[in-house]
C-alpha cells in the first residue's frame, strides 16, 4: 500500500521543500534528501569531534562533488531553516514530518516515521517513577530507542522532561540506535539540535545491539557507527564518563 504525503502545516516546511524543489532536475528529491542529511550530519560531528574525521569527512567530499557551488548554499540553507525551526519550536519531529511531507516514504521501502503525538503520549509513560528514582539517585538517568527512525521519541522524552522542569541538557543521556543509514543521520541532526547529550549507533539493533563497556550506558563500543552529539561532550558529560573510566580501571585491578 503506497503512503499519501502528509500535509505541509508551517512556514519552514513549505521553505525547506522549496529549497530543495529549487535545485531539482538533474537529482531525484530522494537523492538531494538524502545528500542534505548526510552532508549535515558530517558537517555537526566533525565540529565537535576528531574521531572518524577522515573517514566522514570523505563521505562529504563524495556527495559534495556532485552539486555546485550555488548548490551547496541552497543545502546550507535548508540546515539553516532546520536550525531556526527546531529553537523556535522544539516540540515537534521536523525531519520526519518533512520525509513524509515529500512523498519520501515510499522510497523507504514504504515504511513511516511514527506521529509526533503518539510519542509525546510515550514519553510521558517512560518518564515514570523509575526515571525519577534514577534522577534521584545519581542526578541523571538514560533514555535508549533501539529503533529511533529520525528520533521523534526521543524528542518528545526531552521536551516532556522540559515539562517538568528537568533539565535533560544535563540530566538525560539519550542513546539511539537505527539499522537504517538515513533514519540515524535525521534522528543525530536533530537530537544535536535539540541540545541533547548522548549518541546514536547505526547497526541492527537485534543482531548488533549498542554495546557499553560501562553499566550506564556513558561509554559505548565504537566501530565508527557511533555518531556523538555536541552536547555529549559537555563538561558534565565528560566528567561523569571520567569517573565511569576510573570505576572500569578499578574493577580491573
Amino acid at each position: 500500500m503506497t503512503m499519501a504525503k502528509k500535509s505541509i502545516h508551517t512556514s519552514c516546511q513549505r521553505a525547506i521543500i522549496q529549497l530543495l524543489e529549487s535545485i531539482q532536475g538533474k537529482y531525484s528529491k530522494w537523492e538531494l534528501w538524502q545528500d542534505f542529511i548526510i552532508m549535515s550530519a558530517v558537517s555537526i560531528a566533525n565540529a565537535v569531534n576528531t574521531l572518524h574525521r577522515e573517514q566522514r569527512e570523505q563521505l562529504y567530499l563524495d556527495r559534495a562533488k556532485k552539486y555546485s557551488e550555488s548548490e551547496l548554499g541552497v543545502f546550507a540553507q535548508m540546515l539553516k531553516e532546520a536550525i531556526e525551526e527546531i529553537e523556535r519550536n522544539p516540540e515537534q519531529d521536523l525531519l520526519g514530518e518533512l520525509f513524509m511531507a515529500l512523498g519520501l516514504s515510499n522510497e523507504w521501502k514504504g515504511q513511516f516515521f511514527t506521529p509526533y503525538h503518539i510519542c509525546q503520549m510515550m514519553a510521558a509513560i517512560m518518564l515514570s517513577t523509575d526515571s525519577n528514582d534514577a534522577f534521584a539517585k545519581k542526578g541523571w538517568c538514560s533514555v535508549n530507542d533501539p529503533a529511533c527512525g529520525a528520533g521523534a521519541l526521543l524528542i518528545a522524552f526531552a521536551n516532556e522532561c522540559r515539562r517538568k522542569s528537568i533539565n535533560y541538557q544535563t540530566s538525560v543521556l539519550f542513546v539511539a540506535q537505527d539499522i537504517d543509514f538515513l533514519a540515524g543521520c535525521m534522528c543525530y541532526i536533530q537530537l544535536s539540535l535539540m541540545g541533547c547529550a548522548g549518541y546514536v549507533v547505526i547497526d541492527d539493533s537485534i543482531k548488533n545491539p549498542a554495546l557499553c563497556y560501562d553499566k550506564n550506558g556513558l561509554i559505548p563500543k565504537d566501530e565508527s557507527n557511533v555518531w556523538y552529539t555536541p552536547m555529549y561532550f559537555r563538561d558534565i558529560w565528560e566528567l561523569r564518563r571520567l569517573f565511569a573510566q576510573q570505576n572500569l580501571m578499578t574493577k580491573e585491578y
